[in-house]
């Protein structure tokens, strides 16, 4: 399993219900942090260990996506302009050096569906999934690493929800102590950040078809399922809430997932 064949699948189709003060206008992966879209940060997640190659499964609103990947060159060039002629020149580009293929998945499709859309693009043995509203610390040469030592047909990364709470400590009826605690110190969820082999297409029936549930269901009765725990930072954004805060920590320097 080499890492220039791995391909890196991010689901940026969905409605985003939940953050709609902001999915109004654009898809959920294109709400930006820190000036720039939640998308651009998950993709600079793993292009930090050095996978560059990358398939978005669009939907909902997917061609703000398209348009912002079509014209990146020209918000990291230097550029010339005869305003007269309207001739433009790109004098350097600071533009990274990925290859992106976009994929429009439908409207309505569900997750497992999206990527059973994907099959054409798809021709090695073992591709990486994602979702396209999380970010976190992962390390993503342990997780490959992992999945092949293991070598079933799914790897995920379980994480520890957010907790959506501040804790209180008490002393009798005083509070002592009050903390907004980043992580709860009890269970595991799907943090997404899967590895998976191309069989596991084979355990999706079509569009709709829920990732999450039947395929991951039977990979694990078939003890074909493995989990990568993570225990660092970790956090999705499906609200405005989670939105302030990860813009919050971009803008004080404290992004646990800046990578690179």
């Amino acid at each position: 399993m080499s890492q220039a064949k791995l391909k890196i699948v991010i689901l940026a189709g969905g409605l985003g219900t939940r953050l709609s003060e902001e999915t109004v206008v654009r898809p959920k992966p294109m709400v930006e942090i820190g000036g720039h879209p939640i998308l651009w940060h998950i993709m600079n997640i793993y292009a930090s260990h050095g996978y560059t190659e990358f398939v978005i499964a669009t939907g909902y609103k997917g061609e703000v996506i398209k348009e912002y990947l079509c014209e990146f060159w020209r918000y990291t060039a230097d550029v010339q302009v005869d305003l007269r002629s309207g001739k433009m020149n790109m004098l350097s580009s600071r533009a990274p050096d990925w290859l992106v293929t976009v994929m429009d998945t439908g409207n309505e499709t569900q997750t497992g569906g999206r990527v059973k859309r994907l099959t054409s693009c798809l021709q090695g043995e073992t591709f990486m999934l994602t979702y396209g509203d999380g970010v976190g610390d992962i390390n993503i040469h342990a997780l490959v690493e992992f999945h092949k030592k293991h070598g079933k047909l799914a790897t995920i990364t379980a994480v520890r929800p957010p907790a959506r709470f501040g804790g209180l400590s008490f002393d009798g009826d005083r509070i002592v102590r009050f903390s907004e605690k980043p992580q709860i110190g009890e269970g595991w969820i799907n943090g997404g950040f899967m590895v998976l082999e191309r069989k596991v297409l084979d355990y999706i029936e079509g569009d709709e078809t829920i990732f999450e549930r039947g395929p991951l269901e039977r990979l694990a009765e078939a003890g074909e399922l493995v989990a990568y725990r993570h225990e660092g930072f970790w956090q999705p954004m499906d609200t405005l809430r989670e939105k302030q805060l990860l813009e919050s920590l971009w803008q004080n320097v404290q992004a646990p997932w800046k990578t690179w």
